[in-house]
């Protein structure tokens, strides 16, 4: 029972055991009076259940109250962190110039109490905030503070979180063995059961990132089922949601398409009114594996919704795009993603896709620089994934450049990804290197390699991949032209100019005069006259036309 004394103490126990929705209850009708410090208090905790139960609007509502009650009180500690709190709340509502407003609010406030926990969340948001933009020097030096001031206040949770934080910064500096001791660090105290549910769900969260960007497919894979083991005692948090996305990423790389699906689309329904930023995710997985199931316009609906959370394509599109024939949009798109992400990890996961669309639209200098920096981080990282995406990168390269060395490249990168366990990527670059065995003259290995990579595809459920099968089955294309550069020059032979093929193939002129100048090198013409008659000689003509 509610004492005289204490108003608030009901609220206050069920927080303490989790039961958000009696805290919320007990929170909203207990009777505070005109006590401006119970009447802060109140709205603190009720912001803090509300948040637990998804309903983050009503916690910002709340929060902002609390702000300004402990503000009129001159009670700066708990004003400052009713801010660093707000910053967060509209973070995750993707409204980042709010969040922005309240973090310098949060400084403002704190400014001088360099020895409280508060002033430690504070600086956390500013390393991680430092992190995202690339700063990595001045994160790990405000993680590390927070580190020592965690300590020092004998703050479990400031401690685990600032341990994280600098485990991901060492990581991204190329420092993976000390950065995932220090993800272990923080993870003993979650194991302790010495953290709070926000810090514990920050920790495995982390840890679960961490492995998904170095590759470590069955780190992340474990840790993403304790994850949501440790979430279903929160189901009304953002946590179940997040690691449906974590586990629909790991069921897409074993190659369980369909069920990877599902868990991504309830992802989608749990993060729908809480955090914005992880529901674009899980519609953005949504949109790729239905790209991979075939469903093209299944997975043009769930990339718009994506787009329309966050405001911005995510590079899972430009595949689309490019399977929609769709050249020069898939360029615009993977570029854009490109030169907006600074995370070294996180370019490397789109640089392998920035090649595939380059060299499909005649850029292949640009595929060039970016494999060259793919193959510096590879180099730097040294992880099994990072490795076999380099090499199947080149061999793709190679393989559109007529370079013989694309057989032996190619072989090694479908052993590398055996290993791995990923079985679309397994199938994928045995498409890309039965059509090295082809060029090379293997046609025994040629047709092998076409009929494994069949197989698999048919096993996991993508059909879209299947026509590169198909394709890889056709006559050899000569001097090593690729399949759109040879229905360029059949269009040349056929007397279009560059705009007429630009609108017969969706291209752009540009895209058509890149692609002929491409082929002029490879048949070694100078002329479309030249080039019409390689057509004839080679009888790639469509004299249907």
């Amino acid at each position: 029972m509610t004492t005289v004394d204490e108003p608030l103490a009901d609220a206050r126990r069920a927080l303490a055991v989790h039961d958000w929705a009696a805290a919320l209850e007990a929170a909203q009708s207990a009777q505070v009076g005109d006590d401006p410090t119970l009447v802060a208090e109140q709205h603190d905790l009720e912001a803090e259940a509300a948040w637990w139960l998804g309903r983050l609007e009503d916690c910002i509502v709340a929060r902002e109250q609390a702000y300004l009650a402990f503000d009129e009180l001159g009670d700066r500690r708990r004003a400052g962190q009713c801010a660093v709190w707000l910053y967060e709340h509209h973070l995750m509502r993707a409204r980042p110039s709010v969040a922005g407003g309240w973090l310098r609010r949060a400084r403002g406030a704190l400014e001088g109490d360099d020895e409280s926990v508060a002033y430690g969340t504070l600086l956390l948001r500013e390393a991680e905030r430092a992190h995202g933009s690339g700063e990595l020097g001045q994160a790990h030096h405000l993680g590390r503070q927070v580190m020592a001031l965690g300590r020092a206040q004998r703050s479990a949770d400031l401690e685990a979180e600032a341990l994280q934080t600098v485990g991901r910064v060492l990581i991204d500096q190329g420092e993976v063995a000390e950065g995932l001791g220090h993800l272990d660090e923080a993870m003993l105290f979650a194991v302790e059961s010495r953290l709070g549910p926000y810090a514990t769900g920050k920790v495995y969260g982390s840890l679960i990132s961490a492995g998904e960007e170095l590759g470590d497919l069955d780190r992340a894979a474990e840790w993403t089922e304790a994850t949501l083991r440790w979430s279903e005692h929160h189901p009304f948090a953002i946590f179940p949601g997040i690691c449906r996305v974590h586990r629909a990423v790991a069921l897409k790389r074993r190659g369980s398409l369909a069920e990877a699906e599902q868990e991504a689309a309830r992802a989608c329904e749990e993060l729908v009114s809480s955090h914005v930023a992880n529901g674009a995710a899980a519609w953005a997985e949504v949109g790729d594996i239905r790209r991979r199931l075939g469903d093209l316009d299944g997975a043009e609906a769930a990339f718009h919704e994506a787009e329309r959370l966050c405001g911005r394509p995510c590079g899972a599109l430009a595949l689309l795009r490019l399977a929609q024939g769709r050249v020069d949009a898939a360029l615009t798109v993977i570029t854009g993603c490109v030169q907006a992400t600074v995370n070294p990890l996180a370019r490397a996961a789109l640089l392998p896709q920035l090649v595939q669309v380059a060299l499909a639209g005649g850029e292949v200098e640009e595929a060039r620089e970016a494999l060259a920096e793919l193959e510096a981080t590879a180099s730097t990282f040294a992880t099994s994934t990072l490795q076999a995406s380099a090499l199947a990168t080149r061999g793709r390269l190679q393989l559109a450049e007529g370079d013989p060395r694309a057989v032996a490249t190619l072989h090694d990168a479908v052993d590398t990804w055996q290993s791995l366990d990923v079985p679309y990527e397994v199938a994928t670059t045995r498409t890309l290197f039965g059509q090295a065995l082809r060029i090379g003259g293997d046609e025994a290995g040629a047709s092998a390699a076409f009929a494994a990579a069949a197989e698999q595809f048919d096993q996991i459920g993508a059909r879209v991949d299947a026509r590169e099968v198909t394709s890889g089955r056709r006559p050899v294309l000569p001097a090593g032209l690729t399949e759109r550069e040879v229905e360029v020059l059949r269009l040349v032979a056929a007397g279009l100019t560059n705009n007429e093929i630009a609108g017969e193939l969706h291209l752009s002129a540009k895209t058509v005069s890149r692609h002929l100048s491409n082929i002029y090198t490879k048949i070694d013409v100078t002329s479309r006259a030249a080039a019409t008659a390689f057509a004839f000689e080679h009888q790639l003509v469509d004299t249907g036309r």
